[in-house]
């Protein structure tokens, strides 16, 4: 067995050497670019599906979200449940929040939407919102008759500008008027303008609380608790612990209430890779069969002689399989030093993707996965131009 393996390593090297070297670094090079376009679609998902992630920790829900109990319109007696929940292990802040259906309207344009109330202080301990003001400054816990608002409701003069429905161009100063469900009129002044590149985000209107008591005649309620947690990643068993600590309300992850938009996105994006995924493997096998098609059949006479002097067809054959996987490993060492180079790249420049820059996230199992891939199909379409010209007949291969 290893006698043979020597035979057709031996068989493999010298085919190299005396083969066109043009011939050879076009097909590394192809096999390197195929490489790098089954991995870097992949990267390019999973930097995706980061982004959305941070966001909706770091904007939309914190870790936690506490919501009503069932059957329940808001969480009643909300700053003992603030409290209770604060003094948990692990839990760094909590931020309650109150919500209220109404119409906002600015010179002429309105547009319904949900007005949230907070406590700003709290609410800096537990988003980065306050951090992302484009424009003015962020609320302070007595400010009453003001409100900061979202880039994407505020708007651009030109509408040609705004990728969703907005006031038309809201700017720190202004005011706007919010007609209430309940029937209560107000007029803010706005006085900050956050960006955040979350959707959802972007498009809010955030007052204070104690604002919001008074137009919906509510006192210490609240729509949720947004839970802010000492770690990442560890949400499910602090949901658990929030119960064990006697808290009654629902209590849902991050994880759990943007899984819908995460989801989507990445099915959508899994069907493109899908995609891409095929057709560069199909070119993979496509090129590697014709450069060895090409080559055996150029080489029937010396493949003839080969087994004229008793080389076994299957050694033959094995050779060329060799060749083809030598090819493969340097192809796939240049697709991962192109793909470095492409990474670094994208991390000083990233991608701007609608939702905020898109770094690539390069992970090993997919990296693994590629080049196993381009292996298995690289020998495959070596193997069968080698074995049918290999099983010709020894006279007929001589005579080319």
């Amino acid at each position: 067995m290893f006698e043979g393996l020597r035979v057709s390593a031996f068989l493999a090297g010298k085919a190299l050497q005396r083969g066109n070297k043009g011939t050879l670094v076009l097909t590394v090079m192809i096999i390197a670019l195929v490489f790098v376009n089954l991995v870097f679609l992949p990267s390019i998902v999973a930097g995706v599906v980061v982004l959305f992630n941070q966001q909706s920790v770091n904007y939309n829900y914190g870790n936690l979200i506490v919501e009503p109990r069932e059957n329940e319109q808001a969480i009643t007696d909300a700053g003992v449940l603030t409290r209770r929940i604060e003094r948990i292990p692990g839990v760094l802040a909590v931020s309650p929040r109150l919500t209220a259906g109404g119409t906002v309207t600015f010179q002429g344009t309105s547009l319904a939407r949900s007005v949230i109330g907070i406590v700003p202080s709290e609410e800096r301990r537990v988003t980065l919102t306050a951090t992302r003001m484009i424009e003015g400054e962020y609320l302070s816990d007595g400010d009453t008759g003001a409100t900061v608002i979202g880039k994407t409701i505020a708007g651009n003069e030109d509408p040609r500008l705004d990728t969703q429905d907005s006031l038309g161009g809201v700017r720190v100063g202004d005011s706007i008027t919010v007609t209430y469900t309940n029937g209560v009129v107000r007029r803010y002044l706005v006085k900050g303008i956050f960006q955040t590149d979350s959707f959802s985000t972007d498009a809010s209107v955030f007052v204070t609380r104690s604002e919001l008591e008074q137009v919906t005649g509510r006192s210490d309620w609240a729509s949720q608790l947004l839970v802010r947690t000492r770690t990442d990643g560890d949400e499910e068993a602090f949901r658990l612990r929030l119960y064990s600590y006697g808290v009654q309300e629902t209590v849902k992850t991050w994880q759990e209430k943007s899984r819908g938009i995460i989801g989507d996105v990445t099915n959508s994006f899994a069907i493109i890779n899908l995609i891409s995924t095929v057709v560069s493997l199909v070119i993979a096998v496509v090129v590697i069969f014709i450069v060895v098609f090409i080559n055996t059949v150029n080489r029937r006479r010396q493949i003839g002689i080969l087994k004229a002097i008793g080389i076994e067809p299957r050694l033959i054959v094995h050779s060329y399989v060799l060749q083809v996987l030598v090819i493969c490993a340097v192809g796939a060492v240049a697709g991962l030093l192109l793909l470095s180079g492409v990474v670094q790249y994208l991390t000083l420049y990233p991608l701007r993707f609608p939702g905020g820059p898109v770094l690539p996230v390069v992970e090993l199992l997919q990296v693994v996965q590629s080049v196993a891939s381009l292996f298995v199909v690289s020998a495959i379409a070596g193997y069968v131009p080698a074995w049918k010209v290999a099983g010709e007949e020894i006279l007929e291969a001589i005579r080319g």
